[in-house]
């Protein structure tokens, strides 16, 4: 029974380093090199104390098997946890034929900016339609364009801005 306790405990810290790491890459990633850093400090004293009981006991399948499957299972909740925290922003773009409606002004109604650009597809003229959101708000801006246009084609990128502190206050501005 101790060792099934002992592989369980092994199991659950792997888990947890491992979903801290995840999280400090993506803190990286963002930007934020002081919590990153911080998430840094208590992954890699989870992963000593899992790996020092692995070490001590390489007679041991079970516990190897834990340390492997912790890894495994962390890595999966760290990327389940990053997708629920939604941090940063997207770009979004609303591919559509020109004659179809827009979905600007409804983004714009709802608070969102949106910048529009007619351009030439491989069927004829369209309107590309690109805006900055919260990812947290993705699913509130695609209820927004497809109420409006169900056929658009939508994408959405990963940024990094630089001017991360206008596109805050332009939001606080629009909120009031």
């Amino acid at each position: 029974m101790s060792l099934f306790l002992a592989a369980l405990l092994i199991f659950f810290m792997r888990v947890t380093d491992q979903t801290l790491g995840t999280l400090r890459i993506v803190m990286l990633i963002r930007g934020r090199r002081l919590f990153a850093g911080t998430l840094g400090f208590f992954e890699s004293l989870v992963w000593v104390l899992a790996a020092g009981q692995v070490l001590n006991n390489l007679d041991s399948p079970l516990k190897i098997v834990a340390f492997a499957g912790g890894f495994s299972a962390g890595t999966m909740l760290g990327g389940t946890v990053e997708r629920w925290l939604a941090l940063g922003d997207s770009l979004l773009q609303i591919v559509a034929p020109v004659e179809s409606p827009p979905a600007a002004h409804a983004l714009r109604a709802a608070g969102f900016g949106a910048t529009v650009v007619n351009a030439e597809g491989m069927d004829g003229a369209v309107r590309i339609t690109f805006t900055v959101i919260p990812r947290k708000r993705a699913h509130e801006v695609m209820r927004i364009v497809k109420s409006v246009n169900p056929a658009a084609y939508v994408t959405f990128e990963e940024i990094s801005t630089p001017n991360l502190q206008l596109i805050k206050e332009q939001r606080r501005l629009i909120r009031k």
